[in-house]
């Protein structure tokens, strides 16, 4: 696990946001990212004499992607701790949003609490598995305009048992090169722990998908090629050889980023955090999440 320096103690910030007017989460110049957003709030908080600090985050997510369940850390040294509430947080936010030349009605990242974190807790390397949700609606069901930022629109009739067979097809632990954007020296080997499809009250159809840890773009090829399925462009047997081929394919698209969230990382109990985080940082080089 990253040490934790002396003088200092690390904060778990569990916290949620509406990702639409972001560029993902991970600092980028020139762009509202989460990261930024959040980072320069502490900062505020802090104030100017301060070391700045990094947010480590458990779902490094992309740009429009939405979370529930995100959690990260910060180490902050021992003299400030006090001033680093969740309340002063979303405050410092609150007055962001009133500032911003953006007009947003109410503020776009809430922070559910900040408290000191386990010994030997690390946001990215500790977790157990994360789970996303991803909403799609399709032909013959109603467009809530209470939902339609975050709900996926597909212009086809979907099957939701050929979809609920397919997924089951792709559990356990494979190589998701298939579904994967390769990045040089990352592997994509990843243990799919769960993918099922729910349906609400108004026929939207709600996927549930839970891994260890996602490769870039994974969930949203994930539910692609299931959509695909649903909609007879590919059969069942075609997507299982898909993943087997392990390669890139066009045969069905990345579903867009408004219809994903992430709701929920696990991690274990405290008292096996440090073999948790060093037998991720052992078995790859690193994590990535949609």
């Amino acid at each position: 696990m990253s040490e934790v320096r002396d003088g200092a103690t690390r904060l778990r910030i569990d916290l949620g946001y509406d990702g639409t007017d972001f560029h993902g989460w991970a600092t980028q110049p020139g762009l509202r990212t989460v990261q930024e957003t959040l980072e320069a709030a502490i900062a505020t908080i802090c104030g100017p004499d301060a070391a700045p600090q990094r947010l480590t985050v458990g779902g490094r997510t992309d740009a429009g992607v939405h979370a529930r369940g995100q959690v990260a850390h910060i180490d902050i040294d021992d003299a400030l701790l006090a001033r680093v509430t969740a309340r002063r947080v979303n405050a410092v936010l609150v007055r962001e949003m009133r500032g911003a030349r953006e007009e947003r009605s109410v503020p776009d990242i809430v922070v559910h609490d900040i408290a000191p974190a386990a010994p030997g807790f690390d946001a990215r390397f500790g977790a157990l598995r994360r789970r996303y949700e991803y909403r799609v609606g399709h032909q013959g069901t109603a467009v809530d305009p209470l939902t339609l930022r975050y709900t996926a629109q597909v212009p086809a009739e979907l099957d939701l048992a050929r979809m609920q067979r397919a997924s089951g097809t792709l559990l356990g632990l494979n190589d998701f090169a298939a579904f994967c954007k390769a990045r040089e020296g990352a592997t994509t080997v990843r243990e799919l722990l769960a993918f099922e499809w729910d349906e609400d009250a108004a026929g939207t159809l709600i996927a549930r998908v839970e891994a260890d840890a996602f490769c870039h773009s994974m969930v949203r090829a994930l539910i692609g090629s299931i959509v695909a399925v649903g909609s007879e462009r590919i059969t069942e047997r075609e997507l299982t050889a898909l993943r087997d081929a392990q390669v890139r394919t066009n045969r069905f698209a990345v579903m867009p980023a408004h219809g994903l969230s992430l709701e929920e990382i696990v991690y274990p109990p405290d008292g096996e955090l440090v073999e948790r985080a060093n037998q991720t940082r052992a078995r790859r080089d690193a994590i990535t999440s949609d």
